[in-house]
């Protein structure tokens, strides 16, 4: 039943395009609370749904999950309750000492899932069907629309292949909305012609690619989607990548973890703490 319900919840996630850490427990050393197979998930915002540890192993367990959101690489955490070993020579893997903890130690697996970069396609054309069906198998989310687009600028690539329908609208939404690719399947001529109508900036409207994707005398659709997908890789590795924005930490007064600090991290003025316990030792030593 947990299982599914999991499952179900990562479904949803990806569906939303949610960002999130799957963590699983693959080692547990008693005395603990949890099993090897216990699964969380760990959202964008901190918050943590599953159960892989009591509240101070939670901690541990959300500070490097959202590192891992940030670098989009996998880790191996081990969270001990004394000296950590020297573990600096092991790629992949951290060891954190938790003072919290009872005597147990666990070893948690975390797998950032980030969602695939989107790329929006206007149109029913036979190229436009093409590249929605080559765009995943090289690591694309492909969304087909016939009109109607809503762009973001998260989104890879917006590339219109309408024929003519919706072509100025689509383009102008994606332009604004910052898409680093935007592409219109033209002649040279009429695509010349649709960018020069296009109501934006003379700087925007020179970001449009068209004809859209890289000369490798492209005939048929597919020969062109895969010429659309070959620009958009291109540009994609020229351009800076969009890491998430770091999550802020800080360090428990009591115990001395390096805690996350999300929404629900329990505060005292200024002071952050790793759980309830931490920060009513703290006030009650503080006389507040």
């Amino acid at each position: 039943m947990i299982a599914r319900r999991l499952a179900e919840r990562a479904e949803g996630l990806a569906a939303a395009r949610e960002p999130f850490v799957q963590a699983v427990v693959v080692r547990a050393q008693r005395p603990t609370s949890v099993r090897a197979g216990d699964t969380a998930f760990v959202l964008a915002d901190g918050t943590i749904e599953g159960f892989v540890g009591g509240a101070c192993a939670e901690e541990s367990v959300r500070l490097h999950a959202l590192r891992a959101l940030e670098t989009g690489e996998p880790l191996l955490l081990r969270i001990v309750p004394g000296d950590p070993d020297d573990d600096a020579g092991i790629e992949g893997a951290v060891t954190v000492a938790n003072p919290c903890l009872s005597g147990g130690a666990l070893e948690i697996f975390l797998e950032p899932r980030l969602p695939a970069p989107r790329v929006l396609v206007v149109g029913e054309t036979p190229v436009a069907l093409a590249l929605a069906e080559l765009a995943g198998g090289v690591g694309f989310d492909p969304e087909l629309t016939a009109s109607g687009a809503q762009p973001s600028g998260e989104d890879a690539a917006v590339v219109v292949a309408s024929h003519g329908r919706g072509e100025e609208a689509a383009l102008i939404a994606a332009l604004r909305a910052g898409v680093p690719y935007v592409g219109l399947v033209a002649s040279r001529a009429r695509g010349r012609a649709v960018v020069e109508a296009l109501d934006v900036e003379p700087a925007l409207a020179e970001r449009v690619h068209t004809p859209a994707g890289l000369d490798i005398g492209a005939r048929s659709p597919a020969e062109i989607a895969l010429a659309i997908l070959a620009e958009v890789i291109a540009l994609r590795h020229r351009l800076p990548s969009r890491a998430p924005a770091e999550a802020a930490e800080g360090v428990d007064p009591v115990c001395g973890m390096t805690v996350a600090i999300t929404p629900a991290t329990p505060r005292a003025g200024d002071e952050v703490f790793c759980c309830e316990g931490c920060r009513d030792a703290y006030l009650s030593r503080s006389g507040g």
